[in-house]
């Protein structure tokens, strides 16, 4: 579990410099990477979200 929270710190942060460079300077292709990051983050919560269950089973 402690991977995927780690991932999801990753994910986060380049979603950050993405969206703001698409934001402050109108960057096209960042506003591309920052959509295919969200969709990336989206499974990693799921993913963390399971484990999570799973572990408080134990």
């Amino acid at each position: 579990m402690k991977k995927v929270v780690e991932d999801l710190h990753q994910l986060f942060d380049d979603f950050k410099v993405d969206a703001i460079l698409q934001l402050e300077k109108a960057n096209k292709a960042a506003g591309t990477r920052a959509r295919k990051t969200s969709l990336a983050i989206e499974k990693a919560l799921k993913d963390y979200r399971k484990k999570s269950i799973e572990a408080s089973k134990k």
